[in-house]
């Protein structure tokens, strides 16, 4: 069984979107983690070398968002997922990407895309 890392509300300025402007002004996105992993180590030996040292996600994270630019949400989840199970210690995550304040008129709501991913198991 997994143990969990949950980071909520990582904040970062990016340039995802279709419509131009999105790509040119920018806006504000909010990432939620759910990071999966064995915890059980840390846990008895109190060392940060024995667990994920969450704020190199988070770095990870905003970093990305600010400097990469797509068309689509769905892609910069992606991208984000497959970067955040790149770190060692992670099995799995869930990511939920969302757009605070979209450029849709007369919709005050926020959008978002939540992915589901696990590392592939190799057979032997």
């Amino acid at each position: 069984m997994l143990d969990t890392i949950v980071l909520n509300n990582i904040r970062a300025y990016g340039y995802t979107g279709l419509l131009p402007e999105e790509r040119t002004l920018g806006q504000w996105f909010a990432v939620d983690v759910r990071l999966e992993l064995c915890l059980e180590k840390a846990g008895q030996t109190d060392d940060i070398r024995d667990t994920l040292d969450y704020r190199g996600v988070i770095d990870q994270i905003k970093n990305t968002i600010r400097t990469e630019r797509f068309l689509l949400l769905e892609r910069l989840a992606q991208v984000l997922t497959q970067q955040v199970l790149a770190f060692p210690l992670v099995q799995a995550v869930t990511l939920r990407v969302t757009k605070v304040a979209p450029p849709i008129p007369d919709f005050t709501g926020q959008i978002s895309i939540e992915l589901h991913r696990g590392k592939v198991q190799v057979q032997s």
